[in-house]
């Protein structure tokens, strides 16, 4: 009897957990005043375009996603939520004028690829991104859970740090995550980013796709 209300528990704790936020190991991004012009282009930037019907055919695309996807199967065993992920990575980092490899640093470093992922500092989804973004540069009612979303937002903001550090990755990879001026961060992402080195040819950031210059 004890043995089968253990059971039960243990059952109930996993059907539980299902519909709990998965916790994140992602830092604070601070919270600072945008000047309005820079409003304005993050705002724009962040609009919201669906991924082109057609980009995961398109040859540097499909290449790419090819073979991330063979190293991605272990963390993402669905195979079509697994290449919808990355055709959205693809597709919104080359938007951004961000390499796609970075953001998977990023995505693997933040939320370990759990979608509905949240920080103790209430960071939310994928790349983590904190909700105080929606009202800055979007809008109150955008969702961090939902794939583009997340992803449109965070590789904006990614770009925007980049932009701000003069092409500095370790400096804006620390605004990124809230620890500018540490070294870890930066260092577990560069790494992730190797560890996801494509075999495919380089990718051409910002050629196919319109976006504003974020500066």
């Amino acid at each position: 009897m004890i043995r089968r209300m253990h059971r039960c528990v243990a059952c109930a704790l996993v059907a539980l957990a299902a519909f709990v936020p998965l916790a994140a190991h992602a830092g604070a991004q601070a919270e600072e005043a945008l000047a309005p012009s820079v409003a304005t282009v993050l705002s724009r930037a962040i609009s919201d375009r669906p991924v082109p019907a057609d980009w995961g055919e398109r040859p540097d695309a499909k290449a790419w996603i090819d073979d991330m996807s063979k190293r991605l199967a272990a963390r993402v065993p669905n195979d079509d939520e697994r290449r919808e992920l990355l055709r959205t990575v693809h597709y919104e980092a080359v938007r951004a004028g961000v390499d796609p490899q970075l953001v998977l640093g990023v995505i693997h470093h933040e939320s370990g690829f759990k979608k509905y992922a949240v920080s103790i500092a209430d960071a939310r989804g994928y790349m983590q991104v904190m909700p105080f973004w929606t009202r800055l540069i979007g809008s109150p009612g955008h969702n961090l859970f939902h794939l583009r979303t997340n992803l449109r937002y965070g590789c904006v903001i990614l770009r925007h740090y980049i932009d701000r550090e003069g092409g500095d990755l370790y400096r804006a990879l620390g605004r990124y995550n809230g620890s500018l001026g540490k070294p870890e961060y930066p260092g577990a992402v560069l790494a992730a980013m190797q560890r996801y080195s494509a075999a495919a040819a380089p990718v051409t950031l910002g050629a196919s796709v319109a976006i504003p210059t974020l500066r």
